[in-house]
């Protein structure tokens, strides 16, 4: 897998599954909605951890920089 997600992107998105996760714990959001926001936020960090999108790949969309492509 080639990295195909920058700092700015990877930042981005652990902040909204950090606000997922406070709306769902605190019961501002909940049920179906609730668990499949949390499921969101959970990809949205593990993407974040090994800087891959799936779903980049496909259109060849890659938000890091040219020279951290290798991996």
């Amino acid at each position: 897998m080639k990295k195909n997600m920058g700092t700015a992107d990877k930042v981005i998105r652990i902040a909204i599954a950090a606000i997922i996760a406070t709306l769902y714990f605190t019961n501002v959001i909940s049920g179906t909605v609730g668990l499949v926001l949390l499921i969101l936020g959970a990809v949205f960090v593990l993407t974040s951890l090994v800087s891959f999108c799936p779903l980049y790949a496909p259109f060849g969309i890659s938000t890091c920089s040219v020279k951290s492509r290798k991996a």
